[in-house]
């Protein structure tokens, strides 16, 4: 009968609905469910003032575990852009693998050649070590364990701020509101550096075949700018003590030349200080593939986790 057959085409149906399985929920990776729970882990403290220098102040943004069980390695990260351009708000993307990674970070911004020539980006940066190393306690950092790094001029600043000594007085201006009552706090130490693709020899960008208009409007007209430019070059403090280096570099950089990798290499080499150079074949000022992407970072979740920074990340997507 045609209704017992529509019944019964509808009972068929009613058991298959109820027997089929329920589309199976999507599940996060491990990347995923970090990046989905960061802001339960992390608090953002934006645009505090690190230093006062040429009329402006110096801002940094903060991203510090909540309610860590001991004090974090930092990352201290300086943005590129010749010291003549960029901001700290374009690096922020580039924080995600550090925090991972466990780290603390301070992503800052620094003087740039409108506000002030060189050596003033250099204080700055030095300025910055002095600012984690006096804020340690109220956000968790451990000031023993500092990571700098930075891409191009940031690669440069990362460089001059853990390799300058005090002696070389480029910190002087960090002291400049102690009008009294006890010395402000002493730096924090550099454990580290990580050098994306930084400039070396800043006398070598000033003339001759690697002149770079960044470079002279960094310097201006100094009347002492070959001077100047030798005092903020990391060739110059290349010396024994210093802090394990690792140098990121392209060997076809048409804005930095490979070559500032390679002297420095062979400096810190001759200093004895433990150091890497990872050279990425073909490459260009940075724009690396994924691929390479993805290497360069296991290369530094390997330096790092070989003398002791980091490492204690949520994820194990990235293997030494």
């Amino acid at each position: 009968m045609p209704g017992r057959s529509i019944a019964c085409a509808a009972l068929a149906a009613a058991v298959l609905t109820v027997a089929a399985p329920a589309p199976a929920r999507a599940q996060l990776g491990e990347v995923g469910t970090f990046l989905a729970t960061i802001d339960n882990h992390y608090r953002v403290v934006p645009n505090v003032t690190y230093h006062t220098a040429s009329g402006v102040e110096n801002k940094l943004d903060v991203y510090a575990p909540l309610n860590p069980a001991a004090p974090a390695p930092v990352l201290l990260m300086i943005h590129g852009g010749g010291w003549v351009i960029g901001d700290r708000a374009t690096y922020t993307m580039r924080l995600l693998p550090y925090l991972e990674m466990g780290f603390a970070v301070v992503n800052i911004s620094y003087r740039l050649a409108n506000v002030a020539l060189a050596p003033a980006a250099v204080e700055d940066g030095l300025c910055a070590l002095r600012w984690i190393a006096g804020n340690a306690e109220e956000y968790g950092f451990d000031a023993s364990r500092v990571v700098v790094t930075g891409m191009s001029a940031g690669g440069h600043l990362s460089l001059t701020t853990g390799m300058i000594p005090s002696s070389a007085g480029h910190d002087r201006q960090c002291f400049a509101r102690a009008f009294s009552g006890p010395r402000p706090a002493d730096p924090a130490t550099v454990a580290a550096i990580v050098n994306w693709y930084g400039i070396t020899d800043v006398v070598d960008m000033l003339d001759g075949p690697n002149t770079k208009g960044y470079a002279v409007e960094w310097l201006g007209s100094l009347p002492n700018r070959e001077e100047v430019a030798a005092r903020v070059s990391p060739l110059t403090y290349a010396r024994s003590g210093l802090p394990p280096i690792l140098t990121i570099h392209g060997d076809n950089d048409p804005i930095v030349p490979y070559e500032h990798a390679t002297r420095l290499k062979d400096k810190l080499d001759q200093a004895g200080v433990t150091n890497e150079l990872h050279t990425v074949p073909g490459g260009g000022h940075g724009g690396f593939t994924d691929a390479e992407t993805i290497e360069i970072y296991q290369v530094i979740h390997s330096f790092l986790a070989r003398h002791g920074l980091g490492g204690n990340g949520r994820t194990s997507q990235q293997q030494d």
